[in-house]
């Protein structure tokens, strides 16, 4: 691998992992780079797992470290989500695109909306936590989400953890790396036993996501509230434009980033 290749995967990696820590989408960039780099779109979606795996890894070991989330809250909530990744990696075939991208678009306008005019959001409430037998209905719901799709699933669980359970956006974000670091070794056992992975890829980019994980995870309570909302908002405003064919996150990181023969 030329070590250009090298600096670009790093690069963008890190800019993912600070992304996807505090907002959530990253994962269109890392597949559109992957892609340009010749990756099948298969193998680019299995090779996607190690990045998020490593993001989510660090993320949480640095959450926890700073007592962000109580674990136990973060296990019970993974439980339904893992459930419902498997169950949702079964019926993959059957999903139709369309019914993703209209609940997909809509679930972006709402958490845009909500992050913009719902001036109860705090960065670092303190509050405990309470979970209710509904909040594992819906985990187990965006679980099954995840195992067919994947890409938005932080968006729903800040949906949830934000709007349903009054979470604080430190907290929220918190659980989310949590939660989504628990269920992808399943998914990317299936497109490791598939063959659909490339290691080297996904490797490197995982040290950038890593990296920019860190950065995000440790630093973000000082980035103060605003940032943040407008951060997030931003970020879902431009995967929601993507989404609807306005703009084309592709077409721009293809030009980017595609290497000429």
């Amino acid at each position: 691998m030329d070590w250009h290749i090298v600096v670009i995967l790093l690069v963008s990696g890190t800019l993912v992992g600070i992304i996807n820590t505090l907002a959530g989408g990253g994962s269109i960039i890392t597949m559109t780079m992957f892609m340009a780099f010749g990756l099948p779109i298969n193998v680019a979606n299995g090779t996607n797992r190690i990045a998020v795996l490593l993001q989510n890894l660090t993320a949480s070991i640095t959450f926890l470290r700073k007592k962000t989330f109580d674990l136990k809250h973060g296990l019970l909530l993974s439980i339904p989500v893992i459930v419902g990744n498997i169950a949702g990696s079964f019926v993959a075939s059957y999903i139709n695109d369309w019914v993703f991208k209209i609940c997909f678009g809509v679930i972006l306008l709402v958490i845009m909306v909500y992050l913009l005019l719902d001036t109860r959001i705090k960065l670092k409430a303190g509050n405990r936590l309470e979970i209710k037998p509904i909040h594992y209905f819906w985990f187990l719901l965006i679980g099954f989400y995840g195992g067919y799709i994947y890409i938005g699933i932080g968006y729903l669980i800040l949906a949830i953890a934000l709007w349903l359970m009054r979470m604080d956006l430190v907290t929220a974000n918190a659980i989310k790396g949590f939660v989504i670091l628990l269920a992808t070794p399943f998914s990317l056992a299936v497109f490791m036993i598939m063959g659909n992975v490339d290691y080297t890829f996904g490797i490197i980019h995982g040290v950038g996501n890593m990296v920019g994980s860190f950065i995000a995870s440790h630093y973000m309570a000082g980035w103060g509230k605003n940032f943040i909302k407008i951060f997030m908002a931003v970020i879902v405003a431009i995967c929601f434009a993507d989404l609807i064919g306005w703009i084309s996150l592709h077409d721009f990181f293809y030009t980017m980033m595609s290497i000429k023969e």
